[in-house]
């Protein structure tokens, strides 16, 4: 975990898992690096947020295409862990753990997950629930929810999440960075 600037309460939190996904953001707004997957993501949120509160918590970051045709920048609707058997849960104790977080109707299905998707039965199986894939997304947003504060999931993609993603994602992610540091410059100032 890495924190660059102060955290005020006019302005959002730009959270990134990577500092490669964070190469060309400026010093303009506080940055908080969490490190790759949903453990260090939520623990480095919600730590940070103990202790400060931002206008908003806005996780930036790179995120893979489960779907033919799939590319460019969005911004999420939903978010899912599709690693956790919410339903199995469900049926034990009775009771909701890591369901679904709305944002809004509008905007893909981004399922979060410690698994970096590289095998095509994996991506199949996905994209039967989502539109895209990372491994931050869905503890950023709930750190943030359970701390009260507004959050946004802006994803770029980077790979089509199936043979070859990680390659794909380094040979992409600084074109990538340049994507989202351009939708910082223009969305939050």
């Amino acid at each position: 975990m890495r924190l660059r600037g102060e955290i005020t309460a006019d302005r959002p939190l730009l959270v990134l898992a990577a500092e490669e996904e964070a190469a060309h953001l400026d010093e303009a707004l506080p940055v908080l690096i969490t490190g790759m997957g949903k453990v260090l993501a939520a623990s480095a949120v919600s730590t940070v947020l103990a202790g400060a509160r931002p206008a908003a918590v806005v996780n930036l970051g790179t995120a893979g295409a489960l779907r033919p045709g799939r590319s460019g920048l969005h911004e999420i609707g939903t978010v899912l862990q599709h690693d956790l058997d919410t339903t199995l849960l469900r049926t034990l104790t009775g009771r909701s753990y890591g369901s679904p977080l709305v944002l809004g109707p509008a905007g893909p299905v981004l399922a979060t997950g410690d698994l970096f998707v590289s095998a095509e039965a994996a991506r199949a199986r996905l994209a039967e629930r989502a539109d895209l894939v990372d491994m931050e997304g869905y503890a950023v947003a709930w750190a943030a929810a359970q701390a009260g504060v507004p959050w946004r999931l802006i994803k770029q993609v980077s790979d089509d999440a199936g043979e070859g993603a990680a390659r794909t994602w380094q040979e992409s992610v600084d074109d990538c960075a340049r994507v989202l540091a351009g939708w910082v410059a223009v969305n939050l100032r």
